[in-house]
């Protein structure tokens, strides 16, 4: 059996610059809508490109389309409100909140089976909370400095 290639090579750095320049494409059988594209692309980014298989690329494209269903749901909610009136005139929750809430839970699912979700992308929370502190800390110095143009600042 082939030994695996040690992630902190150079030879394993090369081919991550390679694969980093190419981005993924579904499986011949997987159909992706215009509106999926920019979710495949985030889905598909947030691992290395050598460990995708074919069934992790079908359950990708699964999640893309999700994801963009849910953000069309969103923005229809939005629009119609949490409330809407049925046929017989009553006020009723907008079915809309029980389709998001099962592609929602559906996301959640897809996104922990194909590992890009953020524990596996970021790491455990206890290194999240180092970073979001460092960040903090960044931030705060940037606000406590006088702004003489050297140091780029957020535009609001």
């Amino acid at each position: 059996m082939a030994r695996r290639k040690r992630s902190d090579g150079a030879e394993y750095a090369a081919e991550a610059m390679d694969a980093a320049q190419s981005d993924l494409e579904p499986p011949a059988h997987v159909k992706l809508r215009d509106v999926d594209w920019p979710f495949w692309y985030d889905i598909t980014r947030a691992r290395a490109r050598g460990s995708w298989t074919g069934v992790d690329l079908a359950h990708a494209a699964n999640l893309a389309r999700c994801q963009a269903d849910i953000e069309r749901l969103s923005t229809e909610i939005a629009e119609e409100g949490d409330i809407v009136v049925n046929a017989k005139g009553t006020q009723i929750v907008n079915p809309k909140h029980s389709l998001l809430e099962t592609l929602s839970r559906r996301a959640v699912a897809l996104a922990k089976t194909i590992q890009v979700h953020a524990h596996a992308t970021q790491g455990p929370s206890e290194d999240q909370t180092k970073k979001n502190s460092k960040q903090r800390q960044s931030q705060q110095s940037i606000e406590s400095t006088e702004d003489d143009g050297l140091i780029p600042r957020p535009m609001h």
